[in-house]
Formats: structure tokens, C-alpha cells, sequence
């Protein structure tokens, strides 16, 4: 899913935006409904002293990491919930993010992965359906407070379920995969962690010689010259982390050039850069620590490089 549905999703089943909120279309009179709503609950939520991080709190954040993960969200909601966590005084961890995956399946056939895109989830009961589809399940907890001063439980309790013979939102006994896509990977090139996006089509093993460059322009140029030459191949892309970027940007217009020249399946991509949650493919970023920081070993064109999500590593 994209970036931006994942973050609203999140941030609704954390209980910090309306029921509905990221699921209504941008041009919908309902998301003019809710904008006016908005301001009453804001003043409800003054008279209340309710503050984000009555809100925020572990059990919240575990919700949201449930939605990302049941949606097939974006990487990008591993740094961004990281943060907020920290807004709030709270410690996030990669390793609470596989906890997550570990425990919670995949169900949204949603692009770039699948079929559809946010409107048709909206059509057939929205985000409130798959958060009560969740809670009735087992999987969200229900007690955490929202901005609407009542619980999520509450919030979805009346809202109707998933609609009958839909096929976006997959049943707990068909996944499209048992466990979460986003998977936590660790080894010598990346010791202190990276993340991966892996639904499953692109398979669970890759290995390769390394295809090395420093910065994602470099990569450009040379897939633009001779795109078969990246069959079969690592590529890594070195120099974008939040130093060496600077700023952490997304690898989206790499990924996009593999996509474009067919090799979606027949290639792999590792970067301290990240990725737009338009990426898909069997693509590996976040390595930590970034290579502005620290050269971990001596990375050379042509070496033997091997993936496994499997083994997490």
C-alpha cells in the first residue's frame, strides 16, 4: 500500500484521527463532513484535556503496527511510527515491528502489490470494517482511547462490517501470506537491521552477484545504458541514508527504472536509502548502519551477495 494510506490508516487505528478518516476520497463529500467534524472534536477534545499522549501509548502503537501490517503498508511506517513514538516519550524498536509481522497476516489485495487502491476499500465499509474485522478477531486492542473520547471498540462497534463477497480484504483462513510483509533483516551488511517488503510474489530467497553504486543516480545512468545487464543481479545503492543523502530519500525512481525494464523478479535492491510505497519488488532498505557512517566491509562489484527472508537475513 502507499505511503500515504498507510500512515492513515495507522494514525486512525492509533485513535488519532476520525473513524473513516483515511479510507473517505480526497474528493468526496464525506471527507468535507469530516473536515467540519473535525473542528467539534476538536473543541470536545480541549474541554476534555485529552492530549496526544493520552492517545499515543504502546497498546496504540501496536494497533497501528496491526493495520500496516494486515494492509500490506509501506516502509515507511517503520521510521514514521518510530518517531511518533519518540514524540510521546516512548521507545519503538524494529524488533516490535517483527513481533508484529510475526503474529498478524497479510490480507489487502491493495497496489502496487495487488488489484486495488483505497477507494475500493472505501466502497466496502472502509478502514472502521477492517479495524472491526481485526478486533472481533483477536488482534487489535479495543480499550485504547481515540479522539472521538471513546475507545476504539467503541468507535467501530456500530460501524457496519466488511461487505459480503468482497474480495479486497482476504479472510483470516486465505492470507495472501500467513504472516506480515514488512520483515526485519539483519546480517554483515547490515548488522543493526533493515527493512524489507516482502508479500510473497516476489519470492523469499535472492542471491547474485553485487551490482555496487554509490547514490541512485549512478544506478540511473547505467540501467538507462544496458537494463539486461542487471539481470540476475544485487544491486546495491550506497550514500543515501540520512547522512549520506542527506536527508534518507526514497528509492522510488530506481525501483521504477527495474520495474520499467521487466526485471521486477529478476533482480534484488539493497540501499541505506528508503523506498515510496509505490516500491514493490524484492527490495531491502533502511540497512543500518548507512555507509556515511561506517564502511562495513569491503563491497565490491561482482562479489556474491544472498537474501533470505525466511532466515531474516
Amino acid at each position: 500500500m502507499y505511503t500515504a494510506n498507510t500512515m492513515a490508516s495507522a494514525i486512525e487505528a492509533m485513535g488519532m484521527s476520525l473513524p473513516y478518516s483515511s479510507s473517505i476520497p480526497a474528493e468526496n463529500q464525506l471527507k468535507l463532513d469530516e473536515c467540519r467534524l473535525a473542528g467539534k472534536y476538536l473543541l470536545e477534545l480541549l474541554k476534555m484535556d485529552l492530549k496526544p499522549r493520552d492517545i499515543i501509548t504502546r497498546k496504540s502503537l501496536r494497533n497501528a503496527m496491526v493495520i500496516v501490517m494486515a494492509l500490506g503498508g509501506s516502509t515507511n511506517a517503520v521510521l514514521h511510527l518510530i518517531a511518533i513514538a519518540r514524540s510521546v516519550g516512548l521507545d519503538l524498536t524494529l524488533d516490535d515491528f517483527q513481533k508484529v509481522s510475526d503474529e498478524v497476516p497479510f490480507l489487502a489485495d491493495l497496489k502496487p502489490s495487488g488489484k486495488y487502491v483505497m477507494e475500493d476499500l472505501h466502497k466496502i465499509g472502509g478502514t472502521p470494517a477492517v479495524l472491526r474485522y481485526l478486533l472481533e478477531s483477536g488482534f487489535l486492542d479495543g480499550d485504547c482511547l481515540t479522539v472521538t473520547g471513546k475507545t476504539l471498540a467503541e468507535n467501530v462497534r456500530n460501524c457496519p462490517p466488511l461487505s459480503e463477497g468482497q474480495d479486497i480484504i482476504r479472510s483470516l483462513d486465505n492470507p495472501i501470506k500467513k504472516t506480515g510483509h514488512l520483515q526485519i533483516l539483519r546480517g554483515n551488511l547490515a548488522p543493526e537491521g533493515s527493512v524489507a517488503k516482502i508479500t510473497g510474489k516476489e519470492g523469499l530467497y535472492f542471491s547474485g552477484p553485487a551490482l555496487v553504486f554509490e547514490g541512485e543516480e549512478s544506478m540511473i545512468a547505467a540501467i538507462s545504458e544496458d537494463p539486461m545487464s542487471f539481470k540476475g543481479k544485487v544491486i546495491v545503492i550506497r550514500g543515501e541514508g540520512p547522512k549520506g543523502g542527506p536527508g534518507m530519500p526514497e528509492m522510488l525512481t530506481p525501483t521504477s527504472a527495474i520495474m520499467g525494464a521487466g526485471l521486477g523478479k529478476d533482480c534484488a535492491l539493497l540501499t541505506d536509502g528508503r523506498f515510496s510505497g509505490g516500491s514493490h519488488g524484492f527490495v531491502v532498505g533502511h540497512i543500518s548502519p548507512e555507509a556515511q557512517a561506517v564502511q562495513l566491509v569491503s563491497l565490491e562489484m561482482g562479489m556474491s551477495l544472498t537474501l533470505m527472508s525466511e532466515r531474516r537475513d
